[in-house]
């Protein structure tokens, strides 16, 4: 099977040096993500596309490189290809009757013909002769240049020929790592997945920074979806997880700031601090999730005054979206369910909030705090790789992971609906129950503590992450199901 990834267009109307630059970045990352899937790729680079061979014919194996593709910045999209050594123009509409005339029955079509190189033909004489070919053997629904119900595909390069099998659309964006990194300030809602989401699409490595409020079940959120985001559109660069124990902060606000000025300060409060962090990590900018006006604290005043907290640049992504239009890009990234059962923690809601915060005001109530709290909770951040999230959780619970099923165990399939649907876990002598992750912290009641429960999900990331939270829970039957 051969597939060729095409660029998105805005890498291809770069200067050569840096359209040089951004296809090596992302073959690199290419290679990063898909040779662990198939140790035998191939993976080729030309100036305006890249190329991947590969000798399996395992249908999960194909379906797993297709998934890391499609969902990699900086590809416009993908083509599955027949190819073959161009002859001459009836050859041309053989290769294409047998390689794509069987899904053309009862359907109208059109013929497409991109073509390079010196060549005795245009691409309008092999349309018109293929399209002509396959019009009276197959039997379709006849020729139709506008809105078919099928687009026959072909490309001609030089001595060869690539009839198109299938298109998969892509991201889009610029491969991770042509870019600067950044930090995103995350708190796990719609908003700040979906504005992390837009900058690693932009070719960003995001680091994750939570600011921790006193919830351990936010937390434990925050970290999944993290998890998710990068397992998804990142994984081709290591990045951090950074959480910033905030509860004294909070509790330094509630105590000596006045009601309505509290959403301000502890927005500027996170900046001083995120700040902090974006230096540590040698990362230029922050992002956030706020959009103009969608609360009190995000009016265009209150996001000036918020602004001057830091000199770093902040970027929001999503400062003029709609929330309807946010949250159809989460359900399209699959991160609203996260959203939805995401558990929250609002120790400073202000009953009246100001919409319109004064510079002098905010001085003020700032210099009634006692700002070596925000010392400490910078100084004790905690970085960990985000890669490393679940091994650490796992360690400090004696989380056991086991290649095989235990007899006796129920085992609990956490892993996203999309995959499960995907390639559903069969075992012949386990009870398999499907529980996505994101669910399981508001569901866990529905578990009997008496079980022996396995947790399974493909990388073994999230089942270790959960089991070691249910072990917070008070479970004590809890392992991991990790085939070799």
């Amino acid at each position: 099977m051969k597939f060729i990834v095409k660029l998105f267009p805005e890498i291809i109307i770069k200067s050569k040096p840096v359209r040089k630059k951004f296809i090596k970045q992302l073959r690199d990352n290419l290679r990063k993500l898909l040779l662990p899937i198939d140790p035998e790729l191939q993976i080729g680079r030309e100036w305006d596309r890249i190329t991947l061979e590969t000798g399996s014919d395992d249908e999960a194996v194909l379906a797993s490189l297709l998934e890391v593709m499609v969902n990699t910045p900086g590809i416009a999209h993908i083509i599955e290809v027949a190819e073959y050594p161009l002859v001459d123009m009836h050859d041309i509409y053989e290769k294409t009757r047998d390689a794509v005339g069987n899904s053309l029955e009862g359907k109208t079509f059109a013929v497409r013909c991109k073509r390079t190189g010196e060549h005795d033909f245009n691409s309008g004489d092999v349309e018109r002769y293929v399209g002509g070919g396959l019009n009276q053997h197959v039997p379709s629904g006849g020729v139709k240049l506008k809105n078919p119900d099928e687009v026959v595909r072909l490309e001609i390069r030089k001595d060869r020929l690539y009839v198109v099998k299938q298109r998969h659309e892509g991201l889009g964006g610029f491969p991770i790592g042509a870019v600067d990194s950044v930090v995103s300030l995350i708190s796990g809602g719609f908003d700040s997945t979906v504005s992390s989401y837009m900058v690693m699409k932009r070719g960003m490595r995001t680091h994750f920074c939570f600011f921790n409020l006193g919830g351990r079940e936010h937390e434990i959120g925050v970290k999944e979806v993290s998890l998710y985001l990068w397992q998804k559109f990142g994984a081709s660069h290591r990045v951090k997880f950074i959480t910033v124990p905030f509860e004294d902060v909070v509790a330094e606000i509630l105590k000596n700031v006045e009601n309505s000025q509290m959403g301000v300060i502890l927005k500027r409060m996170m900046m001083r601090a995120a700040s902090k962090v974006a230096a540590e990590l040698g990362s230029p900018a922050l992002v956030t999730g706020e959009a103009v006006a969608q609360v009190s604290s995000q009016t265009l005043a209150n996001l000036s005054i918020i602004d001057k907290a830091t000199d770093t640049l902040v970027l929001r992504p999503l400062i003029t979206a709609d929330k309807l239009d946010i949250i159809n890009t989460a359900a399209k990234i699959g991160t609203e369910a996260f959203a939805a059962n995401m558990p929250e923690y609002c120790g400073v809601i202000s009953v009246r909030p100001t919409i319109k915060a004064r510079p002098e005001r905010i001085a003020e109530q700032e210099a009634r705090m006692d700002m070596g709290v925000l010392e400490r909770a910078i100084a004790n951040a905690k970085y960990v790789n985000i890669d490393a999230l679940a091994d650490e959780e796992a360690v400090s619970h004696d989380v056991e992971v086991l290649p095989i099923p235990l007899a006796e165990a129920v085992i609990l399939d956490v892993r996203h609906p999309d995959e499960v649907e995907r390639q559903p876990l069969k075992l012949d002598r386990n009870t398999v129950q499907c529980l996505p992750f994101y669910e399981l912290h508001r569901r866990v009641e529905e578990l009997d503590p008496k079980r022996v429960y396995q947790l399974y999900c493909d990388k073994g990331v999230m089942s270790r992450l959960h089991a070691a939270h249910l072990m917070d829970q008070g479970f004590t039957n809890v392992k991991v199901y990790r085939p070799s």
